[in-house]
């Protein structure tokens, strides 16, 4: 899967992008990340990519031609333009899943106050956003965009089944973990992950996984038990 990630600041990837699972991913090919700087399309010597707005307001916007250009220097047919933006869509586990399938991403980070809305009309495909608050810039989205929807490209994570067992994927959290050693500072590990029942540790798991989600995200677990509960339509 290839990621184009469009953005004032290439340099910024540069910790994120190289250790961990990313780094591997990239070395066994199974991603490919590139950084292109907007400002490398910009006209005149100083290579100006922002203005003020129409009609006043504090702040500056990035001008158009230098983020149709930068997008159209890597869009093909087969790719998915994302805007990183605190107006778009809230990125959650099924997105995720579903932005994995594209062969292309091509994410655009926010800087300023915004991006000239014709661009956004014209080239972005959609807009998501991390969570509702405001960055400073759409470079920390970016990273955390790649780093959650890498996780469903095969080759990435080892186990291929393990990213449909973690939290959100059915809906709810995940379950709580225990490890060796079995006792702790007084604290031991529950019976029931120690008595070899698959059938008896699949319950538990899911009771705790169903009290710590009503406990923290309580909307989650009603939206979950009314999908379980939810029944079936039919033609009358």
């Amino acid at each position: 899967m290839k990621f184009d990630i469009l953005s004032l600041f290439p340099e910024y990837f540069a910790g994120p992008f190289d250790v961990s699972m990313v780094k591997r991913a990239r070395e066994s090919g199974s991603i490919e990340l590139n950084l292109i700087n907007i400002r490398d399309f910009a006209p005149g010597k100083h290579k100006r990519v922002d203005e003020r707005p129409f009609g006043g307001g504090p702040g500056m916007v990035l001008a158009p031609q230098p983020v149709a250009d930068a997008i159209r220097s890597v869009k093909t047919d087969r790719s998915r333009v994302v805007y990183l933006s605190p107006q778009g869509r809230l990125l959650n586990a099924k997105k995720c899943e579903e932005l994995s399938r594209y062969e292309h991403l091509i994410l655009l980070c926010g800087h300023y106050e915004g991006i000239d809305e014709r661009v956004l009309q014209k080239e972005v495909d959609e807009e998501i956003s991390i969570g509702d608050y405001v960055l400073t810039n759409g470079c920390v989205a970016a990273i955390v965009l790649v780093d959650a929807v890498m996780r469903f490209v095969p080759g990435v994570i080892g186990h291929p089944d393990a990213v449909h067992q973690d939290s959100f994927q059915n809906g709810i959290f995940d379950a709580p973990h225990y490890t060796r050693p079995e006792e702790f500072e007084g604290m031991g590990v529950p019976e029931v992950l120690r008595n070899g029942n698959h059938s008896q540790i699949q319950r538990w798991r899911h009771e705790q996984a169903l009290n710590k989600t009503g406990r923290v995200r309580p909307e989650l677990l009603e939206g979950y038990l009314e999908g379980v509960y939810r029944e079936p339509l039919t033609n009358s």
